[in-house]
C-alpha cells in the first residue's frame, strides 16, 4: 500500500511538472506574439513620422517656391517700372519746354496709369495665395474739416465767441458735437409740436382744469423729489395726449399721474413706484389703471418721448450768456410759470428758453442780448419781446388765484427765494406786463 501511494504520488508530481510545461510554453508564445506586434506597431509608427516629415519637407519646398515667384513677379514689377520711369524722365529731358506745373502733374498720372498697366499681367498670373501691394491714396487724419474753419471764420467775423473751445478734454461736454446735437433738437420740436389751443377737441375738459391738474402736478413732483426734466416732460406728454385723445373730466387725473409716471421712467434714476401714484391720488385709480392709460398713452405718442425740453435749451443760453446762479434760477421760475397757462403750450421750448433768459437778464440789469446768445438760442430780442410781456403779466399775476404751487416752490431756500426778489416787482415787469395785450 505504501508503495502505491508512493507510486501514484510520483505520478501526480510528474503530471504537474507537464502541466507547468505547458503553460510555460504558452507563456513564451503570448510573448513572442506580443513582440511581434510591439514591433508592428514600432514600423507603422515609423512610416507615419516618415510620411509627415516627406509632407512637411514638400509644404516647405512648395511655400519656398511660392515665396521665389512672388519674389520674381516684384523684381519684375520694379525692373518694369525703373525702366518707364527712366524713359519718362529721358522724354522731359529731351523736351524741356513742354514741362510745367501742369504738364508736371500729367506725367505723374501718366506713370502711375503705366505702371498699373504693367503691373496688371504679372498681377493677373499671380496666385491666390501672393501678396499684392496696392498704391493707395494717403488717408487723411487731419481734426478739423473745412466747415469747422468755415464756421470758425464766420463766428470770428460776426464777433461770436465759441463757449465751446475750452471744452474738449471733457468727454461729456461733447463739444465736437454739441451745435450738431441742439440744430437736431430743434428739428424735434417741429416734429413734435402742440398745436395752439390744443384742447379744442375736447368736450369735457378746458384750460382751467388743466391749470389745476399741472399745479397739483407741481406739488406731486416736489413731494417725490424728481428732476426739473421729468415735470417739464410730463406736461408735454399731457398735452401731446390730450391735443389727440378726448379725455372725459374723471380720468383727466388719471392721465396726468400716469404722464409723470412715464416721465419719471424716461428721465429719473429711480423712478417712483406705481403704488406710490395710487396713494398720491388717494386711491382714486388701481394700479390696474395706471398701468392700462400708460399703456394707452404710449400707443396714442407712438412712444415718441424725445420732443426736447425747455431746460435743456436754458442751460445752453445760460452757458452762453456766462450768468450767474441767481439768474439761471430767476430764468427756471419765469420758464416754470408758462406750463401752467394754456394760451403758451404750443410755444417751443427753444423760444421759452430764450425769453425767460433775456427777461431774467432785464430784471438784473445785466449786459443786453448779445451776438452770442442770438447765434445760440436763434432768436434776437425783437422775436422774444412779445413772449417776454407775457412773461411779466405771469409774474404780476403770480400768486394771486388759487394756483401758487410753482411760486411756493420757488420760496425756498433751495431756489434762492428767488420768487421774492424785489426785481419781480420792480418797474421792469410792470412795464412789459402793460404792454400785454
Amino acid at each position: 500500500m505504501a508503495l502505491q501511494r508512493s507510486l501514484g504520488t510520483s505520478s501526480l508530481l510528474s503530471g504537474m511538472h507537464a502541466t507547468d510545461g505547458l503553460a510555460e510554453k504558452r507563456m513564451l508564445g503570448k510573448t513572442a506574439i506580443l513582440g511581434q506586434q510591439r514591433a508592428a506597431l514600432v514600423n507603422i509608427s515609423n512610416k507615419t513620422a516618415g510620411t509627415a516629415k516627406v509632407d512637411a519637407i514638400k509644404n516647405f519646398k512648395k511655400s519656398s517656391d511660392d515665396v521665389k515667384a512672388t519674389k520674381n513677379v516684384v523684381k519684375k514689377v520694379d525692373k518694369s517700372e525703373a525702366l518707364k520711369k527712366e524713359s519718362t524722365l529721358t522724354q522731359v529731358k529731351e523736351k524741356p519746354e513742354q514741362v510745367g506745373q501742369s504738364s508736371e502733374a500729367g506725367d505723374l498720372e501718366a506713370v502711375k496709369s503705366r505702371q498699373v498697366a504693367t503691373v496688371a499681367p504679372f498681377i493677373k498670373d499671380a496666385k491666390k495665395d501672393d501678396v499684392v501691394l496696392h498704391d493707395t491714396a494717403p488717408m487723411d487724419t487731419s481734426c478739423h474739416s473745412v466747415s469747422d474753419e468755415a464756421f470758425s471764420k464766420n463766428m470770428w467775423k460776426l464777433n461770436i465767441n465759441d463757449i465751446d473751445q475750452d471744452d474738449g478734454d471733457n468727454p461729456q461736454l461733447v463739444s465736437e458735437y454739441v451745435n450738431e446735437i441742439y440744430e437736431y433738437m430743434r428739428e424735434l420740436e417741429r416734429m413734435y409740436p402742440i398745436k395752439p389751443h390744443c384742447l379744442a377737441n375736447q368736450t369735457d375738459i378746458n384750460g382751467r382744469m388743466r391749470g389745476i391738474l399741472i399745479d397739483w402736478l407741481v406739488q406731486v413732483h416736489l413731494r417725490f423729489h424728481l428732476l426739473q426734466e421729468t415735470l417739464f416732460l410730463t406736461v408735454a406728454i399731457l398735452d401731446r395726449y390730450l391735443q389727440i385723445e378726448n379725455v372725459p373730466r374723471n380720468k383727466l387725473q388719471l392721465v396726468g399721474v400716469t404722464s409723470m409716471w412715464i416721465a419719471a421712467k424716461y428721465e429719473e434714476m429711480y423712478a417712483p413706484e406705481v403704488a406710490d401714484f395710487v396713494y398720491i391720488t388717494d386711491n382714486a385709480y388701481s394700479m390696474a389703471e395706471i398701468r392700462q392709460m400708460e399703456c394707452q398713452v404710449l400707443k396714442t405718442l407712438d412712444f415718441q418721448l424725445g420732443r426736447p425740453l425747455s431746460i435743456h435749451f436754458l442751460r445752453r443760453n445760460s452757458k452762453a450768456a456766462e450768468v450767474d446762479g441767481t439768474t439761471h434760477t430767476m430764468a427756471k421760475y419765469l420758464m416754470e410759470l408758462t406750463i401752467v397757462d394754456y394760451d403758451l403750450c404750443h410755444c417751443n421750448p427753444s423760444e421759452i428758453a430764450a425769453a425767460a433768459l433775456c427777461l431774467a437778464m432785464k430784471l438784473f440789469s445785466l449786459a443786453s442780448w448779445s451776438e452770442t446768445l442770438v447765434h445760440y438760442s436763434k432768436y434776437s430780442e425783437e422775436q422774444l419781446q412779445p413772449l417776454m410781456c407775457k412773461m411779466a403779466h405771469l409774474v404780476v399775476n403770480a400768486g394771486t388765484g388759487k394756483l401758487v404751487a410753482i411760486k411756493t416752490k420757488y420760496q425756498s431756500s433751495k431756489f434762492m427765494r428767488i420768487s421774492k426778489s424785489e426785481e419781480l416787482s420792480g418797474a421792469v415787469v410792470q412795464e412789459l406786463s402793460s404792454r400785454q395785450s
